[in-house]
């Protein structure tokens, strides 16, 4: 196992942290750093581990610290923003759009529509009781009420012409 540098064994810590299993851990060290690590020495990183009963008070103090930041400030990650995910499954779309996979866009669109409330279903809202929950005012009109007001909207509409 090859010694790690303080930058890659913090990286380690705080993914851990942000509940990242180790196999991920590694593969974004990897990527991050170009070091390659082995699961037992990411196991090392994580307080929990009997693997880590050595670990430093600093690395431990580190741990905690970002798993309570990571735990407390959940809207700073992205997937947590409506309009993030909205986005996301419009390119999901888009993609499913270009394969032609009707089955997989007509999902996205189901889970859009889930996205944005009451979209999904095609049920309308109606009002079903009047003012302050009390009952519908309910008026009969006759055919002379109906040719008055025609009248009366008539005249209005005459200057228009």
């Amino acid at each position: 196992m090859a010694a790690l540098s303080t930058e890659v064994k913090a990286f380690i810590v705080q993914s851990l942290a942000c509940f990242e299993p180790p196999t991920k851990v590694i593969e974004l060290v990897k990527q991050e750093f170009g070091v390659e690590v082995s699961r037992q020495q990411v196991s090392q990183y994580s307080p929990g581990n009997a693997m880590a009963a050595n670990l430093s008070k600093k690395w431990v103090e580190l741990f905690h610290s970002t798993r309570e930041r990571f735990q407390s400030e959940i809207s700073n990650i992205p997937i947590a923003n409506k309009a993030y995910r909205l986005r996301v499954l419009d390119r999901m779309m888009g993609n499913a759009e270009k394969m032609r996979n009707i089955a997989l866009a007509a999902e996205i669109i189901e889970q859009a529509a889930k996205e944005c409330g009451d979209a999904y279903s095609n049920k309308h809202k109606f009002e079903h009781s009047g003012p302050n929950g009390g009952a519908m005012e309910v008026m009969n009109y006759t055919p002379e009420h109906y040719a008055a007001a025609n009248k009366a909207i008539e005249g209005k509409l005459t200057g228009l012409d």
